[in-house]
């Protein structure tokens, strides 16, 4: 009896392992790998949103906002968490 029971529950187990390394897993990923790259923006990166801007930074600001540049002399603040790719990095200054 109890032997059929835990064979009741093995396609269960089967199904959420699956679901881990096909779904959640990369997913965990993904998102570890956009906050990293958020964590590396600095001002001069050439940057997407996630609204389709296409922009310039021009301020890196402590509660997690940007300023973009998105055409000559006009500014937008951003969420940092939108951005949604980066074009071109700058290169870090010569110490």
């Amino acid at each position: 009896m109890e032997g059929s029971a835990i064979a009741q529950f093995i396609p269960l187990i089967l199904i959420f392992a699956i679901m881990y390394f096909l779904l959640i897993r990369p997913q965990q990923k993904k998102m570890k790998e956009h906050q990293q790259m958020v964590e590396a923006l600095r001002r001069g990166d050439q940057v997407i949103t996630q609204g389709g801007l296409i922009g310039k930074v021009v301020k890196v600001k402590d509660n997690n906002e940007l300023d973009v540049e998105i055409a000559d002399g006009v500014k937008v603040r951003v969420v940092q968490s939108t951005i949604a790719q980066v074009v071109s990095k700058t290169e870090p200054a010569n110490s």
